[in-house]
């Protein structure tokens, strides 16, 4: 079962930091919930210099940023 974070409605940088929050609590893995091109790209830039694979699906009028170790 994925670790949902919900970050629509919020804008940068509150998605990237819950995003970093969960990545750190080591639970994997993770959908972070977005509704801009921008916080997709930012939380999938920041996710992927940690070293993690990330995913992106389109969904309901936002994104799904899938985070996996």
């Amino acid at each position: 079962m994925a670790k949902v974070v919900d970050a629509r409605g919020l804008s940068c940088p509150q998605p990237v930091l819950l995003a970093r929050k969960a990545m750190e609590e080591g639970e994997f893995p993770i959908e972070v919930l977005v509704d801009t091109g921008t916080s997709r790209d930012n939380v999938s830039r920041v996710a992927q210099k940690a070293g993690f694979k990330v995913k992106v699906e389109e969904k309901e009028g936002g994104f799904v940023v899938k985070i996996e170790k």
